[in-house]
């Protein structure tokens, strides 16, 4: 099997190492790629880097190439239609229609298919515009009684969200989004733990993969902005038993179910963000795409080849598949950041030590002459797996030890909390 993965990120390096170990895949390519993926993936378009939000473009690389499945890693080219559009060149593509990526690309459109599906999730007030705004924020802390919740409705690279107990900071939040043409969701405070949970699912049927949690504050303590993830670690020691098949029977399974009633069918990988609130389970949101960091942590423990399971899912085949096996053990994946992340990353730095293993590329370019050098505010998604969540996290720390990037950022905290047995579900 010809395999393209499109993207640049640590999630497509990711996929890349799984793809490239699975004896099913005989040529492997990933477009653009970054410096990472170079040492596993062929660079196809001819030198030319490709734009992802180019639907045209993306399905004219995969007939060029020639690839027999393409897997599409950002959620930018699901929303923009790449998916359809490889598709429509009879190439078997993994990742959901445009129409079904609005579960990620509107946080309104996924509040009315849960609504619709009987999916519980957090009052929501849409927002269109400034008088609305703090009309929503007294309803929604009447209702919560917790920090202010704003989020962008459109795709925002999970940045886009502001969970305060700063008045001032929630307007202001609400006026940028408004201001740049968006549109504002205002939600109910969810208290508990957060988790992540990822689904392969053909439209039909449905195989959650293991729950993972990632750190989305930059800095020590859950303290600092919102980022796109700074870690993350699987499995999760304190989650409670049949916590997954609670989640497949009342969130994932009626969320498919419901699309494919609405002819809008979501074949791909649905990601639901959840809280463990003391009230039950709650979707924060769904994504239409493998997470970024998770998958950095939940792929290495799936003994499962992923070329396959990525095929069946595209070809509507996904009830015929064997059950997913897991390796014994635990990942943490900790993000090393440009300085300046989120607000105003700095670039261009040379990086040494990427090349170790367990190191999986985010943001880097490579010289003419071999250097590898920052592109992005994440740069790298170091990697550990271990016996267990304590050796894991031991690995990936001693791995970070060994990079050198000039005022590189990461926490120092990714899965300790869990480690030390401080998470708890009420």
């Amino acid at each position: 099997m010809r395999v393209l993965v499109i993207g640049s990120g640590a999630r497509e390096h990711a996929l890349c190492v799984a793809l490239h170990d699975d004896p099913a895949v005989t040529a492997l390519a990933c477009a653009p790629g970054n410096a990472g993926t170079r040492a596993l993936a062929e660079v196809c378009g001819g030198g030319r880097p490709l734009d992802v939000a180019d639907p045209v473009a993306v399905a004219a690389l995969a007939t060029g190439w020639g690839a027999d499945l393409v897997v599409v890693g950002p959620e930018v080219p699901l929303v923009a239609g790449a998916a359809d559009a490889v598709r429509d060149a009879g190439i078997a593509c993994f990742g959901p229609s445009a129409e079904a990526a609005q579960l990620e690309g509107s946080k309104s459109f996924a509040k009315h298919v849960m609504t619709a599906a009987g999916v519980p999730t957090a009052r929501a007030w849409p927002v269109g515009g400034p008088a609305e705004l703090e009309t929503a924020l007294d309803e929604a802390a009447a209702v919560g009684g917790g920090p202010y919740v704003v989020k962008d409705d459109g795709l925002a690279a999970g940045k886009g969200v502001v969970v305060t107990t700063d008045r001032d900071a929630a307007v202001a939040h609400g006026h940028r989004v408004l201001e740049a043409g968006g549109a504002v969701l205002v939600e109910e405070y969810l208290d508990g733990p957060e988790v992540s949970l990822f689904a392969v699912t053909d439209g039909t049927t449905v195989l959650p993969l293991v729950p993972a949690q990632d750190a989305k504050r930059r800095d020590d303590g859950d303290a600092g902005p919102n980022t796109g993830g700074m870690g993350a670690y699987a499995p999760l020691p304190w989650a409670p038993p049949g916590l997954v098949d609670e989640v497949l029977a009342t969130v994932l399974q009626p969320t498919v179910d419901e699309m494919a009633h609405r002819g809008e069918p979501f074949a791909g990988l649905l990601y639901a963000g959840l809280a463990l609130t003391s009230r039950g389970v709650r979707v924060v949101e769904f994504n239409a795409r493998f997470g970024d960091p998770e998958t950095q942590v939940v792929l290495p423990l799936l003994e499962t080849p992923l070329a396959g399971l990525l095929h069946a899912a595209a070809t509507g085949t996904l009830a015929d598949h064997p059950p997913l096996r897991w390796r014994s053990g635990a990942a943490v994946t900790v993000v090393v950041a440009a300085p300046g992340y989120p607000e105003r990353p700095r670039t261009g730095d040379p990086i040494t030590g990427a090349d170790a293993e367990g190191v999986l590329h985010a943001g880097t370019t490579v010289d003419a002459d071999g250097t590898v050098r920052s592109a992005g505010g994440r740069v790298l998604a170091v990697t550990g797996v271990g016996a267990d969540l304590a050796a894991a996290r031991q690995l990936a720390y001693e791995r970070v030890a060994g990079i050198r990037l000039a005022d590189a950022h990461w926490r120092t905290d990714i899965a300790l909390a869990a480690v030390e047995g401080r998470i708890s579900v009420t």
